[in-house]
């Protein structure tokens, strides 16, 4: 196989042992196809779960000049970002999130950086935390009820001669949901994001990196910091874009409980489909 592109994460590498399990790529596609319909569904169906609301920016460079090639299919996996060690438990749980989303698209990790098409690079993190207005639903309450009522209750005196007296009854309000009702509020949220870019898997010129193959960034945004969270929705947003060009940021929603976050969060060993013996080159 010859040299082609490779993909960096911007977390930190796993430089495990050289065994490679290769899926088998047609099938890994009809199968996350399947997936993203069977989402699609949930979404309009009114399923239980989350949404959330993921923005998605993917570009996918080409060449119109240049011949037609073969798409590259094996790749490495590498941390964008320096400060983040190749041993680093949050970027391996980041980069098993990506590799499921890459097997979706019918990639497979190569065995080492010179048998690899491509180089993919990961990064994730959060952004600074900001502040905003946001209407928020308040619910409101009141008194209903209660007041004075009035009975006339039998009196017996020494004698035995009944005679009757009024005697006031108060009774209680009682506090009961009358509504909603909008109104602003000030909330700080924090920004995830997941930004997979995959390289070609050669030098780059004139000291600039190697050429740009496709990207997608993805980010959702509330006020929560658990970034663990959310890797698994943010991947799973991120394998249906791979290889594709948005032409500008879009918003989708996907729910925590679908098919494709489920397909992501067990990972490629857990899936169905038997893997296949990579090929020899």
């Amino acid at each position: 196989m010859s040299r082609g592109h490779v993909v960096v994460f911007h977390s930190s590498t796993y430089n495990g042992p050289a065994t490679v399990i290769v899926m088998r790529p047609f099938a890994y596609r009809r199968f996350f196809v399947a997936l993203s319909f069977a989402a699609a569904v949930g979404f309009s169906g009114g399923c239980q779960g989350t949404s959330y609301a993921v923005k998605v920016d993917a570009v996918a460079k080409r060449d119109p000049v240049a011949a037609p090639a073969a798409e590259p299919q094996s790749y490495r996996i590498k941390s964008k970002n320096p400060a983040v060690g190749e041993e680093n438990l949050r970027y391996l749980e980041a980069a098993d999130y990506v590799k499921t989303a890459l097997s979706g698209r019918g990639l497979y990790e190569a065995p080492s950086d010179d048998k690899a098409d491509m180089i993919v690079e990961l990064d994730y993190g959060i952004d600074a935390p900001r502040t905003k207005i946001e209407r928020v639903s308040v619910p409101r309450y009141g008194q209903v009820g209660g007041g004075v009522r009035y009975e006339q209750l039998p009196v017996t005196d020494a004698r035995g001669n009944v005679s009757y007296r009024t005697v006031a009854i108060y009774q209680p309000p009682r506090t009961e949901l009358l509504g909603y009702e909008e109104r602003p509020e000030r909330v700080t949220v924090y920004e995830k994001y997941l930004r997979v870019t995959a390289r070609e898997n050669k030098p780059g010129a004139e000291g600039r990196p190697p050429a740009e193959i496709w990207s997608v960034q993805t980010s959702t945004e509330d006020q929560s910091k658990d970034i663990r969270k959310y890797l698994p929705i943010m991947a799973s947003a991120t394998a249906d874009s791979i290889g594709k060009d948005t032409g500008t940021q879009k918003v989708i929603k996907v729910r925590d409980n679908s098919q494709a976050v489920d397909f992501i969060r067990k990972g490629m060993e857990n899936r169905s489909l038997a893997p296949v013996e990579q090929p020899k080159i």
